[in-house]
């Protein structure tokens, strides 16, 4: 029998509370993933200098004030953007809230930020640039993998991380199905294999087969071949760029919104892209219904013998 969970007071600092919730039930039924973005982003909130050089994480529960996570806020929102800032505060608020249940917290102060709206991003890859990356990935033994993640990514319409961690498990090659539950929110997409990616990884089946992981480093540390990292991709990723010509501005996770967006100039109905992107509802897949010139040449010849 596990033993008792030592009580959360308000005497305790905001770094035991952090502590406290990643040994709560609900923080041990997150996804692998998740459990790891808190964990890297409450460590960063409670490293945050918010008074006189005194870190947020060193604050009491009974001591923290609204003027400390406005500090707090205001400085991730500089140092590395909205999104991020949001997200971040989004962690802590959680923190703060199973503080209040457990009678350790009277109010949850972040929930008085006027958090603001990040830009959506709007950038997207072209077809013939996809291919680029893919071609100059191919071609280069270190770049195996990481061109696969990309490929499927990309054909799929899915996560980056859904497919660094993507087993064999998960695929059905002689039926051509990718049966795939998304570590985001759980959501479970039927999807086929087209084109030209079964054959390649019909070809990394027969190199890597022996493995759990579909796209693996491709060269052993210690002795085992195991998943690339968050930073690694993004900087295997860059290095792929820089060979192909391609631009700076292009990332990894643009494909999944690039897909989603070529399935709407096609005229793919909301209900279809949810089938493929795992989105629980139309609203949720309502950013990426944007305008463009593709998509409105479509409509438009839709309607063609009714025009003037």
């Amino acid at each position: 029998m596990p033993p008792k969970q030592e009580e959360l007071k308000s005497t305790h600092t905001i770094r035991k509370a952090c502590d406290f919730y990643m040994r709560t039930p609900k923080f041990c039924a997150l996804g692998g993933k998740s459990q790891y973005d808190y964990n890297r982003n409450l460590a960063f909130a409670c490293n945050t200098s918010v008074q006189g050089g005194k870190y947020l994480g060193n604050i009491k529960l009974k001591d923290i004030q609204f003027s400390h996570v406005t500090v707090a806020y205001d400085y991730w929102r500089v140092k590395h953007g909205v999104r991020a800032a949001n997200y971040i505060a989004t962690c802590l608020s959680i923190v703060f809230n199973t503080a209040r249940r457990h009678n350790a917290l009277l109010s949850n102060p972040v929930s008085l930020l006027d958090r603001a709206k990040p830009k959506p991003r709007k950038v997207k890859w072209t077809t013939p640039q996809v291919k680029q990356f893919l071609d100059t990935a191919y071609s280069n033994w270190e770049w195996r993998s990481i061109g696969l993640i990309v490929h499927m990514a990309f054909h799929w319409a899915q996560r980056i991380g859904d497919m660094r961690l993507l087993e064999w498990k998960a695929l059905d090659l002689d039926k051509g199905v990718l049966d795939l539950e998304q570590s985001k929110r759980g959501a479970d997409v039927h999807l086929p294999i087209q084109g030209g990616l079964l054959p390649m990884l019909q070809q990394q089946k027969e190199d890597f087969g022996f493995l759990p992981y579909v796209a693996p480093r491709v060269r052993a540390r210690a002795g085992v071949y195991t998943p690339y990292d968050d930073v690694e991709i993004c900087g295997l990723v860059n290095s792929v760029k820089e060979a192909a010509g391609l631009p700076d501005e292009l990332t990894a996770m643009d494909l999944r919104r690039t897909a989603i967006t070529q399935m709407v100039e096609k005229g793919v109905d909301v209900v279809g892209i949810m089938q493929v992107s795992g989105h629980s509802t139309p609203q949720s897949v309502a950013p990426y219904l944007v305008n463009t010139l593709a998509g409105a040449t479509e409509a438009l010849s839709n309607r063609e013998e009714d025009m003037i």
